[in-house]
């Protein structure tokens, strides 16, 4: 009976671990992407100030 849970763990836990991996990275690119929007958003407000231009409306996707 111990080999038949050896092998169920070794069989499910490249999966596991392939799965957690690709959460990891995908959670990353999101933030990034994030983090970029809010970045190029307020150099945005800065070079319309500079302009004398009025704020940016938000658009639907700014949430």
């Amino acid at each position: 009976m111990d080999s038949y849970w050896a092998a169920l763990v070794w069989s499910i836990l490249p999966t596991l671990v392939v799965s957690a991996i690709f959460v990891v990275v995908v959670r990353s690119i999101i933030r990034a992407d994030r983090s970029e929007r809010r970045v190029h958003a307020q150099v945005e407000a800065e070079e319309r100030a500079k302009r004398g231009l009025p704020p940016a409306r938000p658009s639907a996707s700014d949430s």
